[in-house]
């Protein structure tokens, strides 16, 4: 996938500068040249402060990296939806000429709370009349990671099923930030909804084990979980669901930790159905196994 140059410094407005991925287009930006006002979690509770930040700061550009942490029906509705509105709704009124939102791939098949929360925000997004890029990154490195330990502590790496049940292309915090500020100012972004992955190939859960065991100079060892265990937990969750919150809220990560245990994070072939490695883009330069290095090297 090609990138246009951006021609001119721009005044950016970054909403969700304190996550890992807000944080990688914040030093992005700075090393671009642009010039970055981050919006704190208080002003994007606040219309009027969000309008007065973005006149304040003659934002030119807005990027969106905010999500929700939970997942949860509430937490999603709040976060990538009405915040991400509010958001949009100031930039119209300050007048900035571009929106670039960092949504996530999964929403081609929405199962799930936040998916549907997102896609209701790419739809008013789009509709706006704004100059906008909906960008949908595969696995995130970090997302990947938290079975470091367990393998540093001679324990199994944890699969689902014989660890063949999905695939990605997972990319780089900095790769990705590259590649949702290189939507500034070009016109082959602008318009599109643009799914991206990192170099590749896609690998699968038990191929991310054997690479981690290697890094490590371990021998591999695998434990296989059934997905159905998260069936039958939401399941149980579901019956206290009409009664409490909490028991609604627990069935409902329960379906997001059965969704992860299934679904590729890849392009869906609207044509078979069928997850396709072969159309999902790739992009950046780092790979998963570089990261695994440096994690066990105690980067």
């Amino acid at each position: 996938m090609t990138q246009a140059p951006n021609p001119l410094p721009r005044r950016v407005a970054l909403a969700g500068a304190s996550g890992t991925i807000g944080q990688a287009v914040a030093a992005r930006l700075a090393a671009d040249g642009h010039a970055v006002t981050a919006l704190g979690r208080a002003e994007l509770a606040d219309p009027a402060a969000l309008i007065a930040a973005l006149r304040q700061t003659q934002a030119e550009v807005v990027i969106s990296c905010i999500a929700s942490r939970s997942g949860a029906p509430r937490d999603a509705r709040a976060v990538d939806y009405e915040a991400n509105s509010r958001l949009l709704a100031a930039a119209l009124e300050a007048g900035a000429g571009q929106f670039i939102l960092l949504s996530a791939i999964c929403v081609q098949k929405p199962l799930l709370a936040f998916q549907h929360a997102k896609l209701a925000f790419e739809a008013e997004l789009a509709a706006s009349g704004i100059t906008y890029a909906i960008i949908r990154p595969t696995a995130f490195f970090k997302s990947l990671s938290g079975q470091v330990k367990r393998v540093q502590a001679g324990k199994p790496f944890l699969i689902f099923g014989d660890g063949e049940l999905t695939r990605c292309k997972p990319i780089s915090d900095a790769d990705l930030a590259r590649f949702i500020v290189s939507a500034i100012d070009n016109p082959d972004m602008a318009g599109t909804i643009l799914p991206i992955g990192g170099p590749g190939p896609a690998i699968s859960l038990r191929e991310q084990g054997e690479m981690l065991f290697r890094v490590a100079g371990r021998e591999p060892k695998f434990k296989s979980v059934s997905p159905k265990i998260f069936t039958l937990a939401e399941r149980i969750l579901n019956l206290g669901a009409p009664f409490s919150g909490w028991f609604a809220e627990k069935a409902e990560y329960a379906r997001i930790a059965r969704y992860y245990a299934a679904e590729s994070m890849l392009v869906l072939d609207p044509a078979t159905g069928t997850y396709c490695a072969d159309l999902t883009p790739e992009f950046g330069v780092e790979t998963l196994e570089s990261h695994y290095r440096r994690l066990l090297e105690g980067g």
